[in-house]
């Protein structure tokens, strides 16, 4: 698999995406984060209550600087049938609660009636319990400040079918994770709907609190894969008549690294500052991270073969890579879509659970060949007595299974974060989940760049095939001689013991490839 064969992988995933962004258009015509927009949303019996959710984020607080919630426009609508219930003299026919509460007083919302059925409305015997009014949202104000959870009234009056919220801002004097609650207790409202929006602001913009870290992160691996890639194309055009094609494809994926990056922190800075996120914008950018992380995995399978190394190519082993990676592509796609294209809260949506399996398994799948491949590789460079193409393989499968130790303590420690902190209170430091894997993956494409920088020997030597012999002091010499700045080649000399020999390696290739 060739540096044309990623350039053609390329092109097929622009038509894939193309199809997958006009399909999504169809259901969301644009995506918002901190403006949380209602189209019609119809409220939900919620125990003895009408609940519809208007968002989940974290907000902080500063002093000299602004956080607010701000209602524009909201509007309720009730039907027809109880509407025409009422006179349009009379006063109040119907309240509506808008509740805005941190995550840890979550519990300062509602109260037990008579069953342990926990009550969102206050009832009759509650009113004479807990000294609630009737037909309110039951709310114990915080120990921390009396005016939280904040709670808004709103009514309709005589037979009109709706009420409207022009423009209400509730400043945030505190840092947490805000939810906010739209209720109805009184049970003629059922059938209400929703719209308007919501907007949700920071000290420092629109960006989600749990976002808000991730643009500076952005910008500082901008900077690393900027200098990765001024470092390698240094000696990549030092020795470019010496280039292989394994070399122009770590090229491609460094420069696709860079790239990611950059439009990562342009889509961010566009979004904290209009507080908006156009669909067909972040989709580019997510399908840019999918193909980056499809041909990142495939550039490590293809090495551990022996690509560019041992074998000039993968032999029949090309159109199941290609495939492998064109299905990762897919499943990567799909959860990234659903993880940042529309997102509206600091909370994840359950759909992205069940994305998350095949994903998953093609990346267990993906270790596996890797390092079954790995192995076999290493067994042949033992055989052939290539010693010094061994040291670079020993090596790189070292760093293989510390990343992937790494990657297990990480998912372990994932899941227990998010396991002991159902209610997203720790969401100022759950930006480093994410940071985590890009860290990783820059790591592992430096330890390559190292491994397999260009040097002036690497066309010569890289399909050497020395059979029983060692290679010599002088000649051990010569290969690392090319390397600069202390690097390890790709260089070996090539021995060859006649036709006979060639042969015998060409059918060791082949029964190599039908074995894989």
């Amino acid at each position: 698999m060739g540096f044309l064969a990623f350039i053609s992988i390329f092109k097929s995933l622009i038509i894939s995406n193309w199809i997958i962004i006009l399909t999504y258009s169809l259901v969301v015509s644009f995506a918002n984060a901190s403006i949380h927009i209602y189209r019609n949303e119809a409220f939900k019996e919620v125990g003895n209550s009408y609940l519809l959710s208007g968002g989940s984020e974290g907000i902080a607080a500063r002093p000299h600087a602004t956080s607010y919630i701000r209602f524009d426009n909201v509007t309720f609508w009730r039907t027809k049938a109880v509407a025409e219930e009422h006179s349009n003299m009379e006063h109040s026919t119907g309240l509506v609660q808008v509740v805005i509460f941190e995550a840890a007083d979550r519990n300062d919302i509602g109260g037990s009636a008579y069953g342990g059925q926990r009550s969102i409305c206050c009832t009759p015997d509650l009113a004479k319990l807990e000294g609630c009014r009737q037909g309110e949202v039951i709310r114990i104000p915080s120990a921390s400040d009396v005016n939280w959870p904040f709670v808004l009234n709103f009514q309709f009056s005589g037979n009109y079918l709706s009420v409207n919220i022009r423009r209400e801002e509730v400043p945030i004097t505190k840092t947490g994770m805000y939810n906010l609650f739209f209720i109805a207790c009184d049970p003629k409202l059922k059938g209400l709907i929703m719209s308007g929006r919501t907007v949700w602001k920071n000290p420092d913009g629109y960006l989600p609190g749990r976002m808000a870290p991730l643009m500076k992160f952005y910008v500082y691996m901008s900077f690393a894969y900027l200098l990765l890639l001024s470092i390698w194309f240094v000696q990549y055009m030092r020795f470019w008549r010496d280039i292989l094609q394994l070399q122009h494809c770590i090229t491609a994926v460094i420069a696709l690294g860079l790239f990611e990056m950059v439009l990562w922190y342009s889509e961010y800075a566009n979004f904290n500052s209009m507080g908006v996120r156009p669909v067909v914008i972040t989709t580019w950018v997510v399908t840019i991270g999918a193909v980056r992380k499809m041909l990142s995995r495939l550039l490590v399978l293809s090495i551990s073969m022996g690509y560019g190394v041992v074998r000039p190519t993968l032999g029949g082993l090309t159109s199941k890579v290609l495939l492998l990676g064109f299905t990762y592509f897919l499943a990567s796609e799909l959860l990234d879509i659903t993880e940042y294209v529309g997102t509206i809260n600091d909370v994840s949506g359950r759909a992205r659970l069940f994305l998350v399996l095949p994903d998953a398994l093609l990346d267990a799948f993906l270790v596996l060949w890797i390092f079954t491949s790995l192995s076999r590789t290493l067994e042949q460079l033992q055989v052939k007595r290539s010693t010094v193409k061994l040291e670079i393989y020993r090596k790189f499968s070292n760093v293989l299974v510390s990343t992937v130790i790494a990657s297990v303590a990480w998912i372990t420690y994932e899941v227990y974060f998010k396991a002991t902190d159902p209610f997203n209170e720790r969401w100022q430091s759950a930006w480093i989940i994410t940071a985590f894997w890009d860290i990783l993956t820059f790591v592992l494409l430096c330890v390559i760049c190292y491994l397999w920088a260009p040097s002036q020997n690497s066309q010569r030597y890289a399909y050497s095939d020395e059979i029983g012999e060692e290679l010599d002091d002088e000649e051990a010499q010569s290969l690392t001689s090319g390397k600069v700045d202390g690097h390890i080649g790709l260089v070996e000399k090539k021995e060859r013991n006649g036709e006979s020999t060639g042969a015998l390696n060409d059918d060791d290739e082949t029964q190599e490839d039908k074995r894989e």
